[in-house]
């Protein structure tokens, strides 16, 4: 008798403006990871007793290969760390991406949190939330993507560096958390190029966000890379420029929490120094996105920026979505050379993260 996972993962829009690598808020738009086990099949050691395939939009070109592809990679990586070599038993994934690829949703941070979740129930390791999150963190190194995807709502997190190696008890573990670091010790010891994630180097916290706000999102149709969108950055900032991105952040983490958003208050919280001005020249568009729209002169709008690296614009609003989004579609269809074609998608801010649900046939 088969076993079956139902694996989903939400988009996630990360910084909001002034939380650069801190916030992020977790969408409706999904990526459903569909996992057939069968444990009484023959074992195939060549394919890591895995096969993969992709369904609907948004999976063109992604790898098959089990050690590529960042799904199962992820899964197999934290299966190593549990001393498995590969997938328990023969297993098919069949996946259904939605979220847009290279377009500033999380994308890979979902499939990495994905990956985790996979292995989490086809090994049946019992990994807790937080222990899901330090494997995510070895592979996606800023915590504000995962995060959001993996709890839900609006987050902020933050990484701590400590070295956790060598056979540290744990000060309240139960029967259950001793064994998972039995478990992990002993992969580490027979193989030395396991590298276990250190305990606790992810840290988040959830905010509050007014029900009324929803997610205006206009994704142009080109891919941005995150390092591209990174290497932009300087490597180091005027003082005043991150204490312009503080000041802001300390209001908007309760500012959207209010039930009856502020629109000028947010609006002004929304506003960044650190990484939206050097990324003005990858984006056609943007440097009058950011400049023209305010909740004057677009009713409902409370505040607008770049979900994560880009190039997809978020803008936050309680009213008037559409119009809100023809607006900024519009400034997009103006550009040189036949302008920027896009898409719209008005999401919902969902409090609910990843979930997995199992069942038997």
């Amino acid at each position: 008798m088969g076993i079956n996972y139902a694996i989903n993962v939400p988009a996630t829009s990360a910084n909001i403006g002034p939380g650069f690598d801190v916030m992020g808020l977790s969408l409706s738009l999904y990526l459903t990871v569909n996992a057939h086990v069968e444990p009484e099949a023959q074992p195939s050691p060549s394919t890591c007793n895995i096969t993969i395939s992709y369904e609907g939009e948004n999976s063109s070109g992604l790898p098959l290969d089990p050690r590529a592809n960042l799904i199962t990679r992820t899964a197999l990586y934290v299966l190593e760390c549990n001393g498995l070599k590969q997938f328990p038993h023969p297993t098919t994934v069949r996946v259904n991406n939605r979220i847009p690829l290279g377009r500033g949703l999380g994308s890979s941070g979902a499939a990495v949190v994905a990956g985790v979740i996979l292995a989490d129930a086809v090994g049946s390791l019992g990994l807790t939330q937080q222990r899901m999150l330090d494997y995510c963190l070895m592979i996606e190194h800023h915590p504000d993507n995962v995060a959001a995807a993996l709890v839900g709502g609006f987050v902020a997190s933050y990484l701590i560096d400590v070295d956790r190696s060598g056979n540290i008890p744990a000060s309240e573990a139960d029967e259950a958390e001793v064994l998972r670091r039995e478990r992990e010790q002993k992969a580490a010891a027979a193989d030395e190029n396991v590298k276990l994630p250190p305990e606790n180097i992810g840290h988040f916290l959830r905010l509050g966000c007014s029900p009324k706000i929803r997610a205006v999102t206009i994704i142009p149709q080109f891919e941005l890379a995150t390092s591209k969108a990174r290497a932009a950055l300087p490597g180091s900032y005027k003082t005043h420029d991150v204490v312009f991105n503080l000041q802001r952040l300390a209001v908007l983490t309760t500012a959207l929490g209010r039930e009856t958003p502020d629109p000028w208050l947010i609006y002004r919280a929304m506003e960044d120094k650190v990484h939206q001005p050097y990324r003005m020249h990858l984006i056609p568009g943007l440097p009058e996105i950011l400049a023209t729209f305010n909740p004057d002169n677009t009713p409902g709008l409370l505040g607008i920026c770049l979900s994560g690296a880009g190039p997809t614009i978020l803008a936050l609003a309680v009213d008037n979505f559409d119009e809100i989004a023809a607006k900024i579609r519009s400034v997009f269809d103006r550009q040189p050379n036949g302008g920027v074609a896009t898409e719209y998608k008005l999401l919902d801010i969902v409090s609910e993260g990843s979930t997995c649900e199992k069942t038997s046939n």
